[in-house]
């Protein structure tokens, strides 16, 4: 079982800059719903998960890989958006700048509608784009640039770096749906819109 306050401690222990205890702040309700009988509310856990994936302990980096694979497992997001650390015995907010994961890798196998597209994501989790962990691109509110996401599980996804997402661009084609034309990519027998293109005529 995973004992995140002593991890926490553990990384806190481990620092030349450490701060004090931030100590256990227990919530009075929780959108993850009530507690279990044997679990404990810690309230904010102090970590925090940057843009490029890099997790942060009362701002400095943890460069533990190991422990951040070991956190990401119990990593859940509640229904209100917010992201949890959850274990049996207790369970503490943390925040997350985008996305918790980054996709770092794409394999592609296969063709056409029977492409199979898996990606690796920066804590070497594996998962392929089908109807469970759907590809999605997003517009940036600050740049109108595209952000491409794909889920990861039960609502935790990873954004892919900008040279992933250009490997997938390689891999798309023009399709025609009753929505218009779209240029998509195709993984698991589903089509996956990456943008819109224009009608011709």
């Amino acid at each position: 079982m995973v004992d995140m306050r002593h991890s926490t401690e553990k990384l806190r222990d481990g620092r030349t800059d450490a701060a004090a205890d931030p100590g256990s702040s227990p919530a009075a309700s929780s959108p993850l719903g009530p507690l279990g009988s044997r679990q404990t509310d810690c309230g904010e856990f102090g970590l925090h998960i940057a843009r490029d994936g890099t997790w942060l302990y009362r701002g400095s980096p943890i460069r533990r890989m190991p422990l951040v694979k070991l956190f990401s497992t119990v990593l859940r997001r509640a229904d209100d958006g917010s992201y949890w650390l959850v274990t049996p015995a207790e369970r503490g907010r943390i925040t997350v700048e985008d996305a918790p994961f980054v996709a770092v890798e794409l394999t592609a196998t296969g063709e056409g509608r029977d492409q199979i597209l898996s990606f690796r994501t920066n804590v070497d989790d594996i998962v392929s784009a089908d109807e469970s962990h759907p590809l999605r691109v997003a517009a940036d509110d600050a740049t109108g640039e595209p952000s491409p996401y794909i889920v990861v599980r039960e609502g935790l996804e990873a954004r892919l770096t900008r040279a992933v997402f250009y490997e997938l661009v390689e891999l798309g084609r023009e399709e025609r749906t009753a929505e218009g034309v779209h240029y998509g990519v195709w993984s698991k027998g589903r089509f996956f819109i990456l943008g819109d293109l224009p009608e011709e005529g």
